[in-house]
């Protein structure tokens, strides 16, 4: 397998890689490649000329979306629900639980806020919602299983961690657990998608929900969110859109149930949205293609940079597994005063991020060893370390 040359592909970024500043974002918004501006003004030009006969052409590049996600975690392109945001999705199939039945949701306390957010407030609302300790991430999958009971509507968890970048081992245990309990599940493998690779079958038997988007690793942008639906599945979302039951929106309102289309992911679909950010995705996955930027090559050097990163933080509390079977695709060591680091680093031409007092690193393929060496050597500037 012939690894990736960043100096190469880096030609290809003009608008985002620029002198004077290193992109260590490669965890939250990578940079997109020069194709998804011409992308966007695709977009834009269809609109002009075709006005609102233009969604034949948008539901094209949906399409094309919804291929590319079911290659890459092997499921049906049929099984994909589109949306926005994982909020978006993680709501509608919240809304499709019976949680007067089974007023029990278990989760961990290391979800991203999209999903913590909304649990929280559910909790305020009167749902017990259960947020299991994620440390030690070790035993996280037993302690899942073990909070699961007969009340228990849902398991929803991460299969990589967004603060540490930890892969959730054994999460097979939890979702079986699940299964015997007759609760659903959904796993946000948002920080795994396009930078460890998975299948449905590899995260637990079916069925299950997957979530994630190509905000992060993909290099997709904001708009391009998604929800791998079991097959056969016929829960019936409050929260729906008229997108769900697209094919009969011309037929004479009957005033009988709500109806959801034949695909089975369309019950989880929304309504009017913003195409641009499906051109955008379409023209950077056959991007990839042409590059040969397979998931294969793109986890090698991921595991590359954060290794290599991980060496340069010798003497610092790294909180990212150093195996590199167990980590993803960015490195979070602890800092004090992470955001004014943020900030500090900034001012000298590294971006990054902060979650609370985590700092997190985030390579990406474009981004060269110099750079990120450069990087590591200002980081322990400002630290004086």
């Amino acid at each position: 397998m012939t690894a990736i040359d960043p100096l190469a592909l880096r030609a290809h970024y003009t608008h985002f890689v620029r002198p004077g500043r290193i992109l260590l974002t490669g965890h939250s918004h990578q940079a997109w490649p020069d194709v998804a501006r011409d992308a966007q003004l695709r977009a834009f030009d269809d609109a002009a000329e075709l006005v609102d006969d233009k969604w034949e052409r948008a539901f094209e590049a949906a399409e094309s979306v919804r291929a590319a996600v079911a290659a890459r975690i092997g499921a049906r392109a049929d099984d994909i629900a589109l949306g926005a945001s994982t909020h978006e999705l993680v709501t509608r199939f919240l809304s499709a639980l019976d949680l007067r039945a089974r007023p029990h949701v278990v989760t961990t306390s290391g979800e991203f806020h999209s999903m913590h957010r909304q649990l929280a407030r559910l909790a305020e609302a009167g749902v017990e919602v259960e947020m299991v300790p994620w440390a030690p991430v070790s035993t996280l999958s037993a302690r899942l299983a073990a909070a699961v009971r007969p009340t228990t509507a849902a398991l929803m968890a991460s299969s990589v961690l967004f603060e540490t970048s930890s892969i959730v081992p054994h999460l097979h245990v939890a979702i079986e657990a699940a299964h015997r309990a007759g609760a659903a599940v959904l796993i946000d493998a948002y920080h795994a998608f396009g930078v460890v690779p998975f299948t449905v079958g590899e995260l637990g038997p079916d069925p299950i929900f997957v979530t994630a988007g190509g905000y992060k690793y993909a290099q997709w942008g904001e708009g391009n969110c998604w929800l791998r639906v079991p097959p056969g599945n016929a829960m019936r979302p409050i929260a729906t859109g008229w997108f769900s039951d697209f094919a009969n929106l011309a037929a004479m309102r009957s005033g009988g149930a709500i109806g959801y289309g034949a695909r089975g992911a369309d019950r989880f679909a929304g309504s009017t949205y913003d195409p641009t950010s499906h051109y955008r995705a379409r023209a950077v996955i056959d991007f990839f293609d042409a590059q040969g930027l397979t998931l294969a090559r793109l986890r090698a050097t991921s595991i590359a940079q954060t290794e290599r990163i991980i060496a340069g933080l010798d003497g610092l509390e790294v909180l990212t597994p150093r195996e590199p079977s167990a980590r993803g695709g960015f490195v979070a060591v602890r800092v004090a005063n992470a955001n004014d680091v943020v900030s500090a680093l900034r001012a000298r031409g590294v971006l990054t991020d902060a979650r609370g007092d985590v700092l997190r690193l985030g390579p990406a393929p474009y981004l060269g060893d110099d750079e990120i060496d450069t990087a590591l050597a200002q980081l322990r500037d400002v630290l004086r370390v």
